[in-house]
């Protein structure tokens, strides 16, 4: 670890940054940009992070999305309390987590603000708060996100099951990450891309099950098949980066429109970036 139309929240999405900028000019490797250029374009940061993150270089992820904190980037707020709750190259520290994440929800960012709701609504690894938890879900719904949504719903009528897809998601704001992979599984295999999805994010993070790129890759691209715009920009940077998948620029730019055409924000920053540098 996106408002235009997302539609299920990004979990925690590791890392979708705001845009490829730096892999369209033809790299990946975090010593080839310079602090000021992050801080100039965080896009540009925010990218390289990324790609850093997909190789499982943590600490060189962190180093680059802590300087954007300098400039109040909420997706390196986000992505930074992503590696606090998860102990990704850190010891694990929810408290820490909960203030990254307070910090980029006050910066607008979704991602963060449908953590916290998630995270506060269901009181395991944060105390139980409903009036935070209707707060930071109330933004993230005005956002556009349908999760955010049925979770203030699911606040309002108590006695309404969740879905499926919510204890998944439950489970995983639990900490209980390999329940949560396998209810991620069932529901992929009956045909549900956003579940589909978060597995691959799974299998990408090593969370509750092995770490696996290529499996991530299938998944992520099983999902962007079937019309999921998350997947279809995972596996434009995939394809941009060489990693998990072959690198194919042709490959990337087509995932990348299609993701732009749904309105998701990281594709469309990426489509506008390269354009604004002559590359498309």
């Amino acid at each position: 670890m996106p408002s235009c139309s997302p539609s299920r929240s990004p979990w925690r999405r590791p890392l979708l940054a705001a845009g490829l900028l730096l892999a369209l000019i033809g790299t990946a490797s975090a010593q080839d940009s310079t602090r000021s250029d992050w801080l100039r374009n965080p896009a540009m940061g925010n990218y390289k992070a990324y790609a850093e993150f997909k190789m499982g270089h943590y600490t060189e992820a962190r180093h680059v999305w802590e300087t954007l904190t300098e400039v109040g980037n909420g997706d390196a707020l986000f992505n930074l309390g992503v590696l606090a709750e998860d102990g990704l190259g850190e010891p694990r520290d929810l408290r820490k987590a909960e203030t990254l994440y307070t910090a980029a929800a006050r910066a607008g960012n979704f991602k963060a603000q449908y953590r916290l709701g998630l995270l506060y609504s269901t009181g395991e690894t944060l105390s139980r708060d409903s009036a935070r938890a209707r707060l930071y879900l109330g933004m993230a719904a005005q956002a556009g996100d349908t999760d955010a949504r049925a979770r203030l719903a699911a606040l309002d009528q108590p006695d309404l099951a969740l879905s499926p897809y919510q204890q998944a998601e439950s489970l995983s704001a639990a900490g209980r990450h390999t329940e949560a992979a396998a209810l991620y599984a069932r529901l992929a295999d009956q045909g549900d891309r956003s579940a589909q999805t978060r597995l691959a994010w799974m299998h990408e993070a090593g969370r509750g099950v092995p770490r696996d790129l290529a499996e991530a890759a299938r998944r992520f691209r099983l999902a962007a098949d079937a019309g999921e715009a998350e997947a279809q920009y995972a596996l434009a940077v995939m394809h941009r980066t060489g990693v998990g998948q072959d690198k194919d620029l042709p490959a990337s730019l087509h995932w990348l429109k299609k993701a732009a055409a749904q309105g998701y924000p990281a594709a469309l920053a990426a489509l506008q970036s390269g354009s604004a540098a002559g590359l498309y």
